[in-house]
């Protein structure tokens, strides 16, 4: 049967025909040279049959790929670490804070404004060149779910009352931009219908196109912790927990990993492959 004949299984479980060149584009954004990943395709391919998920086809070439080299396979598990971030929003908040941080913005996060009616708590609070924008995020632990249009209707409800606010007391400090709000799954179309016309600024997995936040990420180097393919679930949750979000920031902050009694030698291969993905011979 030709691979193109395969119908796979979504997380939100619409059936799709199987793409070689999705499964291309994917390995390829982590670095690898076209060998390695033309050696995982043709795995992959010999492997698929009528039915089977997305997920399964992912786990297969990050297990490929992770054999290969580890630090390409952690650029490759990229979205599902971000959904690692959870269960709760806070690291995700933090995370946003820290891309606009590396992109020269002064960031606070959880500030709290007033508003003409009410205060509001802002999940990110950013300065650049005298303009502040407030950013809400909306995160989800789950694969599968859009953020559809009610999220853009209030985030823009709570803006407009912190803008009214602002403008009104605020008259000799910064100018407030347009508000943000940052997804790391996707909107759905009436989402970014609403949001373009209303002015917030859309941040989403993949939109805009090119800026999207996986484009930010690979951009900046700006990997989360939870990409690493060497670190447990626990000892990356209590890194998170020590307001550690970024692999960069682990490289700085490697005494956490002697309170979690990691042994020299498995600590000097967390921290070669952190430095690796996050090429900091470049920064």
């Amino acid at each position: 049967m030709n691979d193109q004949d395969i119908s796979i299984i979504k997380y939100s479980g619409e059936k799709v025909k199987f793409s070689v060149n999705k499964l291309y584009t994917s390995l390829k954004r982590t670095g690898a040279e076209d060998a390695i990943v033309n050696q995982i395709i043709e795995k992959v391919i010999d492997e698929l049959y009528q039915g089977i998920t997305t997920k399964e086809i992912y786990n297969r070439a990050f297990s490929l790929l992770k054999k290969k080299k580890s630090f390409l396979a952690s650029k490759y598990k990229l979205k599902k670490a971000i959904y690692e971030l959870g269960p709760t929003g806070f690291p995700f908040e933090r995370f946003v804070a820290a891309i606009l941080k590396y992109s020269g913005y002064n960031v606070e996060v959880g500030k709290t404004l007033n508003g003409k009616c009410v205060k509001h708590e802002i999940d990110v609070f950013a300065n650049k060149n005298n303009e502040t924008t407030i950013i809400e995020c909306k995160f989800h632990s789950e694969q599968g779910f859009n953020c559809n249009v009610k999220v853009p209707l209030y985030i823009n409800s709570r803006y407009l009352d912190v803008k009214f606010h602002w403008e009104e007391k605020n008259k000799t400090k910064s100018k407030l931009t347009k508000g943000w709000l940052v997804t790391n799954t996707r909107f759905t179309e009436d989402a970014l219908q609403y949001g373009n016309c209303c002015g917030l600024y859309l941040l989403s997995w993949d939109y805009p196109k090119n800026d999207g936040l996986k484009d930010r990420i690979d951009r900046l180097g700006l990997y989360p912790i939870t990409v690493s393919t060497l670190l447990t679930n626990r000892e990356k949750q209590f890194i998170l927990n020590r307001n550690v979000v970024l692999c960069r920031d682990l490289i700085d902050d490697a005494f956490y990993l002697d309170h979690l009694g990691v042994s020299n030698s498995r600590k000097e291969k967390i921290l070669n492959e952190i430095k690796q993905l996050c090429n900091t011979k470049n920064y």
